[in-house]
């Protein structure tokens, strides 16, 4: 077992967090996105609240959501959850979110990403409104750039958001290496979001990212949900969930989750090794990747996050296991 698990230094910060975080996607509930589902499902928030007082409980400081995650609701649910935390808790909680999409909360549709100052200043304060905060604690760049030089202006505005004390830090979930380097000449960027899992992962991200002395957060550690197995070809999420009908992931579709599911066959057994359940396996496999790595997994119900948090106290896999399991995967289409 390996110490590094049990926290995370946040970057350049001297803030230091959880080993693990809390994705808060699904607990947003429905909306859509240029007319398609966007969301996980229906969704009780006092469960939802459960659940993140549940993770509190079991040591997890850090919760990730977005200002698009159902329309503002999942801020919202957020929020209501830190509000009933004694402060000497709220105090340790690091409240990463996201902006850059255009969404109407009452419609609950979002439709385009926009980042000009005055849009970013609007999704400060709106965040700020949800979450109940003064202070948004990582402000991470969802999306709506598409070079350096664009990022340049957005990192600006930030920066001001830092000076006038309505943002503590920020970071981007665009994660190509070149927003990654604009990002990191700021001292007040600490973060690069990105797509990491035991099928695959971008090694010019993970470079990039310690070339900035950034925290690397993990989101979609557990591949959507299929490395839960929980799923197979008979059951899959349901036809509205965005796992169905997405651009961005392909486990779920017709084709291609056959195959997914015979990668996660090929390396089962490796991933439960030490009495692990598959979901904390590949929690596991992702801090022995690299020790800057925070996973990111999504939990909308108290069972669900408690066994997230209880990888934590039996640590990463064994190198040799996680080389083990790069070999087996190395034909992923996520590693290519």
């Amino acid at each position: 077992m390996m110490a590094a698990t049990t926290g995370r230094r946040l970057g350049r910060t001297g803030r230091s967090t959880s080993a693990l975080g809390v994705g808060c996607w699904a607990i947003g509930g429905p909306f859509e996105f240029s007319g398609r589902p966007a969301g996980w499902g229906e969704v009780d928030d006092e469960v939802s609240i459960r659940m993140i007082h549940t993770a509190v409980d079991a040591g997890i400081r850090l919760l990730d959501t977005a200002d698009v995650y159902g329309a503002g609701h999942s801020e919202r649910v957020v929020g209501k959850a830190l509000a009933q935390l004694p402060e000497s808790v709220r105090a340790e909680i690091v409240v990463a979110t996201k902006f850059g999409n255009r969404f109407d909360e009452t419609t609950r549709k979002a439709s385009s990403q926009q980042v000009t100052p005055a849009v970013i200043r609007d999704a400060c304060e709106g965040s700020l409104r949800r979450l109940g905060v003064e202070a948004i604690d990582l402000h991470q760049l969802h999306g709506g750039v598409d070079t350096p030089a664009a990022a340049d202006d957005v990192v600006a505005t930030l920066e001001q958001l830092v000076a006038e004390g309505k943002v503590k830090n920020f970071g981007t979930s665009v994660d190509d290496p070149a927003m990654i380097a604009t990002f990191g000449k700021s001292a007040d960027a600490v973060s690069v979001q990105t797509q990491i899992n035991v099928f695959g992962h971008r090694a010019e991200v993970l470079t990039a990212a310690h070339e900035q002395d950034f925290a690397v957060l993990a989101r979609t550690p557990l591949a959507m949900g299929l490395l839960t197995g929980k799923y197979d070809l008979s059951n899959r999420p349901a036809a509205d969930d965005v796992r169905r009908d997405t651009p961005w992931w392909t486990y779920f579709d017709d084709d291609p989750m056959a195959d997914w599911l015979r990668r996660l066959e090929a390396v089962r057994e490796l991933l439960t090794t030490d009495g692990r359940t598959l979901v904390q396996g590949a929690l596991a496999y992702l801090w022995a990747l690299d020790p800057v790595i925070i996973p990111l997994p999504g939990a909308r119900t108290p069972e669900q996050v408690a066994e997230h948090a209880a990888a934590i106290a039996i640590g990463p896999l064994s190198d040799s296991t996680r080389t083990e399991i790069d070999t087996l995967l190395a034909g992923s289409p996520e590693r290519l």
